[in-house]
Order: structure tokens, then sequence, then C-alpha cells
């Protein structure tokens, strides 16, 4: 298992790796379609560079408020306002925020873990982008992801498979055997069910084709 230290070193590595992917994007390429519905390349990256930038617990709450309890809605409208603040500055602000071990009153280091692996793959996917998940990072997130409930559910909504990575030690669930890299097991185990399909294969991929 990884200590605490280990898990913002490989936070503070992703953000940095997110800051190069976005460098040099044009405008066109900053606005294409993240991995994440209704979420734009640069509205993924914005929501990244502003997590050590909480604005604390009241006005998250306040918020919720506002937008009936839809924590994705309120993630993407803050998201959407720092993108437009930061225009062009976005790679550098990721950068300078990249080693901060700041983070919102309402979530954990092991959530920002896979929550930052995640969205660099969220921006680097539609962008044609090879980036390689840090294995030992990806797996703790998986497990993480396993382990809880909402927003995800991903105990309940894959019974019935059974989930083993093909490149790290990493499996879980008892049934129809999905096998794939642990990439694609995160995409699945967060609801990216069309981006993991294609990099998995077992008999339990016609049920997860059926069922997205």
């Amino acid at each position: 298992m990884m200590d605490v230290d280990e898990k913002w070193q490989t936070i503070a590595g992703q953000r940095t790796v997110l800051a190069d992917v976005l460098t040099g994007l044009s405008d066109r390429d900053l606005d294409r379609p993240s991995l994440c519905a209704r979420w734009r390349v640069r509205d993924v990256a914005a929501h990244v560079a502003l997590t050590p930038c909480s604005p604390g617990l009241p006005r998250i709450l306040a918020s919720a408020l506002r937008a009936r309890g839809d924590f994705d809605e309120v993630n993407r409208t803050s998201a959407v306002g720092h993108a437009e603040r930061l225009g062009p500055a976005l790679a550098g602000e990721l950068r300078a925020v990249a080693s901060s071990r700041r983070r919102p009153a309402i979530t954990t280091v092991d959530n920002l873990l896979f929550d930052t692996i995640v969205h660099v793959q969220d921006v680097a996917v539609p962008l044609g982008v090879e980036v390689d998940v840090p294995p030992e990072g990806a797996r703790e997130g998986a497990d993480r992801v396993w382990r809880m409930g909402w927003p995800f559910w991903a105990r309940r909504r894959l019974r019935g498979l059974e989930l083993a990575a093909t490149d790290t030690d990493w499996m879980r669930g008892y049934g129809e055997p999905v096998r794939g890299p642990i990439r694609d097991l995160l995409f699945l185990l967060t609801g990216r069910t069309e981006a993991a399909l294609p990099g998995l294969h077992g008999a339990g991929v016609r049920h997860l084709a059926s069922h997205p």
C-alpha cells in the first residue's frame, strides 16, 4: 500500500503531466469534449487546478443548494468559471499548484488520488495523447472506488463480474471474467464504460456492452 506522502507525490506528478498535455494546445483542442459528459478538456483541467483552492465548506454547501443537490453541476460550474478566468494560463496554474496538499473539506487524499489519475485520462484520451497511468496509484485508486458507494456504486453496478488487471496485481468481484489494463478498469469502475470497453476482454464484456 502507498503511504500518504507517496499518494501526494503521485497527485503532484499527475498534475504536472496534465500541464504538459495542455501546453501548446489550440483553443479548438481545449474545447474538445472530454470523457466526462458536458465537460470540455479545459473544464476538466481547470477542475484539477481548482482542487487546492477550494472555497470552503459553507460556500460548497450553498452552491449545492442552488444546484438542488447536484454536486456534479456544482463542480462543472466552478470548473467552467475557473477555465474562463485562466484562459491560456491554465497549464501554468497546474504547475503552480502541483505540489499543494490542500484539499476540499468534503474529500480525502484517497479520493483525490484516483480523481486526478482518471481526469488526466479524461483529457488525454480524446486528444489522442498516450499517457501511462502510475500503476501503484491506479491500483490504490481502483481499490478506493471499489470500496466506496456514491457516486459510482461500483460493487453494486458490476455485481456478477470478476475484474482483474492484466498489467498489475489487482482483482475484485466474483462471476464472469473481465480482464484488461488497470487504466481501463478504472474507467469502468468510475462509470466511463464506453471508454473502457475497447481495452477489456473476457466473457463479462458482453454484459457490459449491453448494460452500459
